[in-house]
């Protein structure tokens, strides 16, 4: 059987030394503890799952603010949920007005 309880030092060793998968396992240790700011950090280190798991928290609470600055700092996909939840209303007014534009 596999250890996989491994303590946050040997992450940020590994992560430090170019290992993506660890720094993506980093991302997912803050996300289950619900700590937005290392999050925020390990995408700022290039850590785009860090990145997806700050875009789902800021799309379920429909911060707007949030998504602009992870999209930002590089996460293509906080700008395509920004986009959406922005144009979203508008599309369904035009749609109703019968304006195309």
């Amino acid at each position: 059987m596999v250890n996989t309880n491994f303590d946050r030092e040997t992450l940020r060793e590994l992560a430090d030394a170019g290992n993506e998968t660890a720094l993506d396992r980093l991302a997912d240790l803050a996300d289950a503890a619900g700590d937005t700011e290392e999050l925020g950090e390990l995408l700022d280190e290039g850590c785009l799952h860090a990145g997806f798991l700050l875009t789902r928290r800021a799309s379920a609470a429909a911060d707007l603010r949030a998504l602009q600055r992870i999209a930002d700092a590089g996460y293509e996909g906080a700008g395509t949920e920004l986009s959406r939840l922005l144009g979203a209303p508008c599309a369904a007014a035009r749609t109703r007005t019968g304006d195309r534009t």
